[in-house]
């Protein structure tokens, strides 16, 4: 990509474009695993055209991380497929996939109804989908490729287990069909090798497989496209007379020796023929006299290269030492002859590959019996004492590689250089700091996976493969899964010896369709007792939000499972009135109920004998915010708002919803809940939870700032930016990025790669996702350098990272361990984002000044800023932050990317392009005149970046006010005159800072003020709930209030009582019910007389009294007691039912601690609301 005059002004290649990464025939461009994947095709048919021929292209398979995102990217570019007769039809799994691929070889048998030469074909699955493929690939492997057709198997390998219930690799699976595996090593042999592959399977008659495993799949690198290649026919290979490729004329079953004789005696050895003749396996390092050998498989071999410049061994150094080095491209069958050219008369051989010695094993086979003068001796994953030297398990990088070189070598020359570089490696490498919390992945906020894999009390569930495996255990007593596909067949096998009588099992509809149904069909033939829940989701979420292939919807699958035998079907959905109204499509049998239902059928079915099923239909939440983004699908226009004041911060709408975008909220007066509006997907089952303070907002929209007069006036401060420093690349940078899953934190790593590449640097990505798509932590390596070559791998080595984005200093500070400790410049969002862990512990902390720490305190620079609270200020929205970062970091000068490049790459992207740059900008702006930015922001929202403690004198005053306001002024001193005398007696104690009194301020408030029907009505008529709601909402809208008035409210069937919904005129009524406060406490309140009014009364009397005691017997012997006594009555929070589980969890330790204060022979202590 040499850039002409013009873009030597602007300093990048003003003339590249998306489109060129599959169209561009030379030069350089930027592609990532997938990208080459797409392009890979168009390249052969282009070679099949200049070659005269009419052939066309075929991508089936089914999709599985690493791979997952190759149908969307065929799907992106179908129209650009389609116009070279390349097409794509996925499977509805990965053997009936590889089935379509095998009929397309079949084209040589109706050679005469034949409309192509020949059709070129690619499969693609997961690791896993391989292991159930084989029978595909063996029996399709026996009859042949098509003359002219060939395919590649794309197989998607995850050695550690990045986005895997367990790490795999499936060598062994490809040996054992017979089919030749090819393992790139880069993305640009993604191109090169990948068409050799279909030239060795056009000319062996095999399907060839194409090792793609994470390390390359999910990276990206900026590359010289690879020429149209032209492949070699072995000359000295005899053709048999039948040729090597499907022979239409050969009989089955009669010549099923033929076969295999073919297969063996033939086409694996035409496959070594190939690879020898086109040097698929090569010398990449060829010493002037050889005496030591390394090998190298696949990935391996960037690690090596890397590993040599972490021993400080240069070309020179190696010709000198008489290292030479082969890579293999072509894993299995091994080709004997190039290899035996290397290693003849070698003194020691080291062959370096990850997993199971597959070459190490082959080439061993092949020397044996070699003379010992030509021999060299072979180690690998043992040394010649049989100790380990390369693992074969999970992975390993250049160090563990260095390490076992310089093992290797210990007894030469070499040994005084290279063993204490070797014994140096890894020990300065971070550890991961203690005490911090995880960005794990959770469901998506309003996923229906929230509520659909509960449990009822007493049963047991299983899981199987989808998003809803995430309730694997996190105590919802779903504690085992199956294999894809095998869902509940397990309980076939353990019924039998259970005293368990009953399991649920989760199913997707995905999995349904693809081979779950098998799994329904053994439950029936065997006749236990199971229910399948299976979750319609609409989407297949967990690899990015595909169709499920096939049609899968409510009536057909309800009619297929009721024709399957199913005993009883309940179609539970979020539109229940839609198939009451639509009844006819469903079969009579089926009962539509809401999905509250949930526990109830639940319950019911578990006591039906047999095979039952529950169709769970709610479209997967992220589906839904992209289709109503999209305008496809109708965004209701309500929401939910928690009345902060009302809150009791009980965490029981957490528990009912299981909701990410129910957030913890720190008020004056304790923890509390708020909606994330910005997150929240309208499920509405938070409002589920047994409180008073949620309210449902119909019309209007959420308050957003002035984001045109904020555009307007960002620009013009813009407009006086000074030019960005670029950093100087004296060698490769490694830039870690690390972020929340969907937040843009990938966006960023490709544009920086994007840029990098735009200015003629060499640039490479590599994303960690995981689940990160499920709001779980995300990372992106991205590695910048003065040119392509001077990258040898896209991951960074522990202890390698030299500037952090951290997006998320949750995510940013568990990746400690590849931080470069000293050296390292780092840029931290320091929004406290909540994590998964706070909806199951309601009282989490936050270690906000912990987390920084961690990160702080290992780098040579360091910015921290909170990024959401600026992006919610100037854009109405926190997705800008990651862009602000990118801005901030660009300014000063901790990245070697002109701003003129990063702008472009970002206008390449294509998305929300003028709000994006602006960002961007914004992020400049705020490294220069933080001032500037916070003038701007301040009018729209604050960002408050310190906000200080008030004094305990303030606090008491205060919670006495509030008091005065609960009732009068009488009540507020019954407070004071307990609080005071405390606060003196603590100050007399030496050391003390008033936190005590603090405590049992709160304690006391809570406790006196606890929130009747009066006090929730006050709550709802006073201004800071009116002020909340103008801060949150514009324009006209009515409310709802979700309430259970005693008199009205029932329980359900599980007897759980419901809260009910009324309408505006409750507001109304509240402002009149609010002066009732008067009644409180005298012979007129009629809410007093309920046993919880009775039982709040007598709990504000104890703490009252406890407070009491304490003030009266305060040493430094016993504040550590008093404090863990005053802080109890803060745990009990709720309503109803909610705060008497709550109370009952901490009652033993509160009488405990109570009698250590208090006389309980001794008068009562009385706290009056009636004076």
């Amino acid at each position: 990509m040499a850039m002409v005059e013009g873009d030597q002004e602007l300093g990048f290649d003003t003339e590249y474009s998306l489109k060129a990464a599959f169209t561009r025939e030379s030069g350089r461009v930027f592609l990532t695993g997938i990208d080459a994947l797409v392009r890979l095709p168009l390249m052969q048919k282009r070679m099949d055209e200049l070659a005269g021929l009419n052939t066309a292209g075929f991508i089936s398979g089914y999709r599985g991380s690493p791979l997952g995102g190759y149908d969307q990217a065929l799907w992106r570019h179908k129209k650009l497929l389609a116009g070279h007769d390349i097409h794509f039809e996925p499977g509805i799994n990965e053997d009936l996939g590889a089935t379509n691929i095998w009929g397309t070889q079949l084209v040589d048998h109706y050679r005469k109804q034949a409309t192509r030469d020949g059709v070129f074909s690619i499969w693609y699955g997961k690791g896993h989908g391989v292991d159930r493929t084989a029978d595909v690939f063996r029996q399709a492997n026996v009859q042949g490729t098509a003359k002219l057709g060939g395919v590649l198997a794309l197989c998607g390998d995850d050695h550690t287990a990045e986005s895997s219930m367990f790490s795999h690799n499936t060598d062994q699976i490809f040996e054992s069909v017979m089919m030749p595996l090819l393992f790139p090593a880069s993305i640009d042999e993604y191109l090169t090798l990948g068409l050799a592959g279909i030239a060795l399977s056009r000319f062996s008659g095999l399907w060839v497989g194409f090792k793609a495993i994470t390390e390359t799949v999910e990276a990206g690198a900026s590359l010289v496209v690879p020429g149209l290649p032209q492949f070699t026919i072995p000359a000295d290979f005899p053709i048999p007379p039948h040729g090597l490729n499907y022979d239409p004329h050969l009989n089955w079953p009669a010549e099923r020796l033929e076969y295999e004789r073919r297969m063996l005696e033939e086409r694996l050895p035409a496959a070594q023929a190939f690879a020898y003749a086109n040097r698929l396996d090569k010398t990449t390092h060829e010493a002037r006299h050889k005496r030591f050998g390394i090998v190298t498989v696949g990935k391996a071999h960037g690690d090596l290269l890397e590993a040599l410049k972490l021993l400080n061994l240069s070309e020179e150094d190696l010709h000198e030492a008489g290292i030479s080095i082969f890579k293999v491209a072509m894993s299995w069958p091994l080709e004997p002859k190039g290899i035996g050219e290397f290693v003849d008369g070698m003194e020691r051989l080291l062959v370096v590959e990850e997993k199971r010695p597959l070459v190490e094993d082959q080439l061993k086979n092949l020397l044996y019996g070699w003379d010992d003068g030509r021999r060299p001796k072979v180690v690998g994953k043992k040394d010649l004492n049989g100790d380990d030297l390369l693992p074969a398990i999970w992975g390993f990088g250049p160090d563990q590689v260095a390490k076992a070189i310089a093992r290797w070598l210990a007894d030469t020359d070499l040994a005084e250089k290279l063993l204490p570089l070797a014994e140096k490696l890894g020990g300065n490498v971070p550890a991961k700091a203690c005490g911090l919390l995880a960005r794990e992945p959770i469901f998506c906020a309003g996923c229906p996976h929230n509520t659909s894999t509960k449990l009822p009390e007493g049963s047991l569930g299983s899981a199987g493969i989808g998003c809803h495996i995430m309730a694997l255990g996190k105590g919802l007593r779903t504690d085992t899964y199956s294999h894809m596909g095998g869902e509940g067949a397990h309980w076939v096998g353990l019924h039998r010896f259970s005293s368990a009588e009953h399991i649920f099992q989760n199913m997707g509809d995905g999995t349904y369709n693809h081979s779950g149904l098998l799994a329904i069909r053994q439950a029936v033939a065997s006749k236990v007792n199971i229910t399948y829940k299976i979750l319609l989701n609409d989407a297949v979420a967990m690899t990015g939000g595909q169709p499920a292939d096939g049609e899968v919807t409510a009536p057909s699958l309800a009619a297929q499972l009721l024709a399957e035998g199913v005993g009883e079907v309940v179609l539970l959905s979020e539109n229940p009135n839609h198939w009451r109204d639509h009844r006819s499509l469903l079969p009579a049998q089926v009962k539509v109920l809401d999905r509250s239902e949930l526990d109830a059928v639940q319950r019911r079915l578990r006591e039906t004998p047999g095979v039952t099923a529950i169709i769970y239909e709610q479209v997967c939440a992220a589906e839904k915010r992209r289709r109503r983004k999209k305008k496809q699908m109708v965004d209701p226009a309500q929401r939910l708002l928690i009345n902060q004041r009302v809150c009791e911060g009980c965490g029981d709408c957490s528990v009912q919803s299981s909701c990410i975008a129910v957030e913890p909220l720190e008020t004056p007066y304790g923890r509390k809940r708020q909606i994330n509006q910005s997150s929240c997907n309208k499920d509405m089952r938070c409002a589920d939870g047994f409180c008073p303070s949620f309210v449902t907002v119909e019309g209007g929209e959420l308050k957003k700032p002035p984001v045109q007069s904020l555009a307007e006036s960002l620009d013009s401060a813009i407009a006086k930016l000074p030019v960005a420093h670029t950093a100087v690349l004296e060698q490769p940078l490694s830039i870690l990025v690390a972020g929340i899953g969907g937040s843009g934190v990938l966006t960023v790593a490709a544009l920086l790669g994007m840029a990098a590449h735009l200015e003629d640097k060499g640039s490479t990505t590599l994303y960690f996702t995981g689940l990160s798509q499920k709001n779980g932590a995300v990372v992106a390596h991205v590695k910048v350098g003065a040119s392509p070559e001077s990258i040898t791998t896209a991951r960074i080595r522990d202890g390698a990272a030299e500037l952090l984005l951290g997006c998320d200093m949750v995510t940013a500070a568990g990746q400690r361990p590849k931080f470069a400790t000293g050296k390292m410049r780092a840029l931290v969002n320091t929004a406290e984002v909540p994590v998964a862990a706070f909806v199951r512990d309601n009282e989490l902390a936050f270690p906000a000044d912990a987390t920084e720490q961690s990160i702080e305190s290992l780098c040579a620079e360091y910015y921290a800023f909170d990024a959401n609270k600026y992006a919610q200020a100037l854009f109405g929205d926190t997705v800008a932050s990651n862009l602000m970062i990118m801005g901030f970091a660009c300014q000063k000068g901790l990245l070697p990317i002109g701003e003129a490049a990063l702008e472009r790459a970002i206008e390449l992207n294509g998305v929300a392009v003028e709000n994006n740059l602006r960002a961007f900008r914004a992020g400049r702006l705020l490294a220069v005149d933080p001032r500037a930015i916070e003038k701007l922001a301040v009018p729209a929202q604050p960002v408050k970046l310190i906000e200080p403690q008030e004094s305990v004198e303030q606090l008491i005053a205060r919670l006495a006010t509030e008091l005065s306001e609960y009732q009068n002024a009488a009540y507020a001193h019954q407070f004071t005159h307990r609080i005071e005398p405390l606060h003196r007696a603590e100050l007399s104690l030496r050391g003390t800072t008033g936190e005590l009194t603090r405590t049992a301020a709160n304690s006391l408030y809570k406790a006196m003020a606890y929130k009747d029907e009066y006090e929730v009505a006050r709550l709802y008529s006073g201004e800071d709930f009116q002020r909340q709601l103008r801060e949150t909402f514009s324009g006209d809208y009515s409310l709802k209030f979700h309430m259970a008035p005693p008199l009205l409210a029932r329980p359900d069937s599980s007897g759980r009582v419901r809260k009910m919904q009324f309408g505006p005129w409750m507001g109304k009524l509240m402002p009149l019910l609010a002066k009732g406060k008067v009644l409180r406490g005298t012979l007129m309140d009629v809410f007093g007389y309920s046993g919880e009014r009775r039982a709040e009364r007598d709990w504000a009397r104890q703490v009252a009294r406890a407070v009491e005691g304490i003030a009266a017997q305060l040493n430094t012997d016993n504040i550590a007691q008093a404090r863990e006594l005053l802080e109890i009555p803060l745990q009990v929070r709720g309503y109803g039912h909610v705060r008497e589980q709550k109370f009952s969890q901490v009652q033993g330790r509160w009488q405990e601690l109570y009698e250590v204060f208090v006389d309980r022979s001794g008068d009562r202590v009385t706290v009056s609301t009636s004076q």
